[in-house]
């Protein structure tokens, strides 16, 4: 499975958390991350992770991309609930992951669902209904 990981700023640490304590089911998956998010998950755990721009220059737009050809199946997108004002370009995300049926968490409470759904293979709907979608692994 191809994973996008996205934090704002006050989530970036709860991310690279809950990527140690996942690491050993990441490590068996593509990961995407934007550029900082990406940094310092790879920092922390050693994995291996595509990295775009920041989320501020275009990295979710990046992700989005993909999304829209059908390159990600998974997205951990930790958004900060107390920011003043939700951002244009996360409202643009969450709804092209809801257009192309793309699993998404918010959350720590939901990727902790959807990580333990990959792991059982709940998940493996993706490569039924996409069999010729671009794998990097």
């Amino acid at each position: 499975m191809n994973i996008a990981l996205i934090a704002h700023n006050q989530k970036k640490e709860l991310m690279v958390q809950f990527c140690i304590a996942y690491c050993g089911i990441f490590a068996q998956h593509s990961l995407y991350a934007t550029a900082t998010t990406g940094n310092l998950v790879s920092e922390a755990t050693g994995l291996n992770i595509t990295r775009f721009f920041s989320g501020a220059h275009g990295g979710e737009q990046q992700i989005g991309a993909r999304i829209a050809y059908n390159e990600i199946d998974l997205v951990l997108f930790f958004r900060d609930p107390l920011a003043s004002s939700p951002h244009e370009q996360d409202l643009a995300l969450l709804r092209l992951c809801d257009l192309h049926n793309i699993p998404v968490a918010t959350n720590v409470a939901t990727a902790e669902v959807l990580i333990q759904g990959l792991l059982r293979g709940d998940l493996g709907w993706r490569d039924i209904v996409n069999p010729t979608r671009r794998r990097d692994r």
